[in-house]
């Protein structure tokens, strides 16, 4: 059996059930199988429609589609005029057709013309494959993910020579094809830097006019790629948390990447690692839960640092602080669990056996005990 088909991607039920209500946009990363997931729900190959498949193109622009009961609609959102064909189709035949829409950008940013959608679509975020999705109990196993990444063709290559070609791919494409299709930007080159730049970035604040001098571009030029990447899904980034009762900062963001494998810092990319599986914690509980979940992280004044700090209904849950191996108890940990010590809190270690609950209250633990609840 091939590797990728013995695991069912977590959101197939949910895209089962919402499809038999309204639209489903699904939106995510370019290759984190967001089409073999469509195709598992609609297999009939007639009904696969591809923007960038010119006879495909075509048959939309003359609204000849296929007959059947649903239809597969793939970066659609390039066609200017996207939503407006999408509401005439849904208004037309209802739920007589399921219809399911991928891209690999964010399907609720590209709103080029046409009427409001708002009220006959659900909005579904597919992430990389993660811990719980795999089953990974092993050291070894999370070690692989950590290297690989989890995006399904390098993860399941297992080779570390291919995932790095992949990833020179991957960069390549999104400049040469995401960016060029959707976004008036000129220099791609300098883009590219940016792209390169980033992930030796990872974990601290993300400064701007760092990268401005460096790139010797301007602020809003920077700021504005910044924003490409995200919507792009090549990026995220994550906004501090406040509260009345600490000295936090209250603007800078630290941002990761969904393909965490770039990231050449051993530490950074453990870090990149726990982040991407908490946001897709928090897009699970947004879009399928219907909650108010985000994700963010800690930082005040006085250079206390909490790596993570998960929301939900706009108060903490959870903090979770990173590690490498075993290591004392953060000075930020202390601070933050002092202050809300009703709020789980969790140290984890990539390299480690140890687990235990310190004084204060803090879960102590290999990674492993965290990122397998996380379904």
């Amino acid at each position: 059996m091939d590797a990728q088909a013995r695991y069912p991607r977590y959101l197939l039920s949910t895209l089962k059930d919402d499809l038999s209500r309204k639209m489903v946009f699904l939106g995510g990363p370019r290759q984190v199988g967001k089409t073999n997931l469509g195709k598992v729900l609609i297999p009939d190959p007639a009904a696969y429609l591809n923007w960038d498949v010119a006879a495909h193109r075509a048959a939309i622009l003359k609204h000849q589609l296929p007959a059947g009961d649903a239809w597969l609609f793939d970066e659609i959102h390039k066609y200017r005029q996207w939503r407006g064909f999408l509401k005439g189709l849904f208004d037309m035949h209802g739920n007589a057709r399921r219809i399911l829409v991928t891209g690999s950008a964010r399907l609720d940013y590209y709103r080029y013309g046409g009427d409001s959608l708002q009220g006959r679509y659900h909005y579904l975020r597919l992430h990389p494959f993660s811990v719980a999705e795999l089953g990974i109990e092993s050291q070894a196993d999370l070690e692989q993910l950590l290297r690989l990444g989890g995006f399904p063709e390098p993860f399941f290559s297992g080779s570390e020579r291919q995932a790095r070609r992949w990833a020179r791919d991957y960069r390549d494409r999104l400049m040469r094809e995401e960016v060029a299709s959707l976004e008036r930007i000129d220099d791609l080159g300098q883009l590219e830097l940016l792209v390169m730049r980033l992930p030796g970035l990872v974990g601290s604040p993300l400064s701007i006019n760092g990268l401005r001098e460096d790139l010797s571009l301007s602020h809003r030029t920077v700021s504005s790629w910044i924003d490409v990447l995200e919507r792009l899904y090549a990026i995220y980034r994550i906004a501090p948390f406040g509260a009345p009762r600490i000295r936090a900062v209250r603007k800078a963001q630290k941002h990761y990447h969904f393909d965490w494998s770039v990231v050449e810092e051993e530490g950074a990319r453990f870090e990149n690692l726990v982040a991407s599986h908490l946001l897709k914690w928090v897009h699970w509980q947004n879009d399928v839960e219907g909650r108010d979940a985000e994700l963010r992280y800690f930082r005040d004044t006085d250079g206390r640092e909490v790596d993570f700090v998960v929301m939900l209904g706009r108060q903490p849950v959870s903090f979770i602080e990173c590690k490498m191996s075993d290591g004392p108890l953060g000075t930020g940990m202390r601070y933050l669990k002092q202050r809300f010590p009703q709020v789980d809190a969790w140290q984890v270690a990539a390299r480690t056996t140890r687990d235990y609950v310190t004084r204060e209250g803090v879960r102590v633990a290999p990674v492993l005990r965290l990122l397998e609840a996380l379904k």
